[in-house]
């Protein structure tokens, strides 16, 4: 069975949600510098807020961007147009949601089992936006949203998937280029990864590492 993003009807539905009433300011230096910044260097920043390549090159050869509000809605367009190929390779490279480190600490058996339940069943990481969630409330955001989704058959939750994929693509993107903080690219791995530190001693993360990066 082939796997399909919404039809585009769907999509201009799907835009309609959490679109903040206020958009961000961008420096007109920072976009500048986007626009003009060698095809390499634009499309390795677009890789630190989606890991997919095709979506990386599509927003980068349609440079120049007017304002930011045209690059959002092109970053926007171009995850939409995503295919199951390049969904299943962006999430494969998915760090777990950001929270407070201390919630990693003290929830780390019931993070832990929630994410390794909703891998078994998904094939890939749990993704979630979290933006504009106070960070007293992450904890039962992502515990709470686990279990909704736990319930979705593949095909549904591919669709939620790559709708959070797009927020927290361009959630990063805003924080790239108005310099409010660095995208997944120095995110620590998640859990179970063969490349994180947490799975080769053993243990949960220690109460002194980082949160886990969006």
């Amino acid at each position: 069975m082939s796997h399909k993003i919404p039809c585009r009807h769907t999509r201009h539905a799907h835009r309609r949600r959490r679109i903040p009433r206020r958009g961000p300011t961008l420096p007109a230096q920072n976009l500048e510098h986007f626009n003009t910044a060698p095809p390499e260097e634009a499309h390795h920043t677009l890789l630190t807020c989606l890991r997919s390549p095709r979506w990386a090159h599509r927003i980068t050869t349609h440079r120049p961007y007017p304002d930011l509000p045209a690059l959002l809605a092109a970053a926007d367009e171009a995850a939409y147009d995503l295919g199951p190929r390049d969904l299943a390779e962006a999430l494969e490279e998915e760090p777990l949601p950001a929270l407070p480190a201390a919630t990693y600490t003290a929830a780390s058996t019931a993070l832990s089992a929630a994410y390794a339940a909703y891998e078994a069943k998904f094939g890939h990481a749990f993704v979630i936006c979290l933006d504009g969630v106070p960070a007293a409330e992450t904890l039962d955001r992502v515990l709470a949203a686990i279990r909704s989704r736990l319930t979705n058959d593949p095909d549904d939750e591919r669709i939620t998937a790559a709708e959070e994929l797009r927020h927290l693509a361009r959630e990063r993107l805003v924080r790239h280029l108005t310099g409010a903080g660095q995208c997944l690219s120095a995110a620590p791995p998640r859990w179970g990864s063969p490349r994180s530190s947490e799975a080769e001693s053993g243990g949960a993360p220690s109460p002194n590492a980082p949160a886990l990066g969006r």
